[in-house]
């Protein structure tokens, strides 16, 4: 699975569908180039925390992805995670849960 690094692939990824979640925001476009690769990107902005509580939001959003995009992501898609301030204190089972549930509002 591959990170989404470039600017314009975050932008385009936050033109397409939407689920909102307590801990996170899970962003999803279809690329349509016929390619069933999955790409992932993370964001965590500064209304989080400081960079010390950003970073360890982004390690638990790539533990999150690590752990369920390969069986449950959605082929030919850029997924982007945005984390959100509940993402710290929440029960990583429970993470995991909604990211399932936020793929399968999304697979729809």
């Amino acid at each position: 699975m591959k990170t989404l690094t470039i600017r314009r692939d975050f932008l385009a990824a936050n033109a397409g569908k939407r689920a909102p979640m307590p801990g996170f925001v899970l962003l999803a476009r279809d690329r349509a180039d016929g390619v069933a690769d999955m790409r992932i990107g993370y964001t965590v902005t500064k209304k989080i925390g400081n960079a010390v509580i950003r970073n360890r939001m982004k390690r638990r959003l790539r533990a999150l992805a690590r752990d369920v995009l390969p069986t449950a992501g959605l082929p030919g898609c850029d997924h982007v995670l945005i984390g959100r301030a509940g993402g710290l204190d929440r029960d990583f089972a429970q993470l995991r849960a909604d990211l399932v549930k936020a793929l399968g509002k999304l697979a729809r």
